[in-house]
């Protein structure tokens, strides 16, 4: 039995000591790690939120306001310069500046008030069928045809309600994936429409 083990203790001691003669010292890693960075010109650039915001362009150069020389002046045009729109306001013709990106907070309200609009339908819904199954209880129950005929008229109003809340529950839907898209779109991470 010891004659078994004296072969695998030296076998494994003599690995071991390869392994420690080719490995390289924290020293040698770390001074190649410093004439690499140095080989490096500059490092990329680094994006922050800050840095991703959208900036406005600069505007492009309006033309002379003057007419040319020797052109007739136009016709109700006076010799003093019009007034300069008031500062936030675009001026008439001009192209609307791109609104501000949205923050953290804005994603999430988009998308807190897409869901409650869905989550007060649903329950709308819910409501509303609850009636539709009481209006039939009470139409099967009634012997008098004039107040089963009121009863049918009240169940067949809230099954037309109930059609079109349906129908806006789909479009809230919609309107969920559509946040969700507009948000992918502009590269929001997932977590702000969650």
């Amino acid at each position: 039995m010891r004659s078994a083990a004296i072969p695998g203790v030296v076998l494994a001691l003599v690995l071991s000591g390869a392994a420690a003669v080719s490995a390289q010292s924290l020293g040698e890693v770390a001074r190649q790690e410093a004439e690499r960075r140095k080989a490096v010109a500059a490092p990329g650039k680094v994006y922050t939120n800050d840095t991703l915001r959208l900036e406005l362009p600069p505007a492009p150069a309006s033309p002379s306001g003057t007419p040319a020389p020797g052109a007739p002046a136009a016709p109700g045009a006076s010799s003093t310069p019009a007034a300069a729109p008031a500062p936030g306001v675009a001026a008439p013709g001009a192209p609307a500046a791109e609104p501000a990106p949205l923050t953290e907070a804005d994603w999430g309200k988009r998308m807190t008030d897409a869901r409650a609009a869905l989550s007060r339908s649903q329950i709308f819904a819910e409501a509303l069928q609850s009636r539709i199954n009481a209006l039939t209880t009470d139409f099967v129950n009634r012997d008098d045809p004039a107040q089963r005929d009121a009863i049918a008229a009240e169940r067949q109003k809230a099954l037309t309600e109930l059609d079109r809340v349906k129908q806006e529950i789909a479009d809230e839907q919609k309107a969920i994936t559509a946040v969700q898209d507009d948000a992918r779109r502009a590269g929001v991470p997932a977590g702000w429409v969650r």
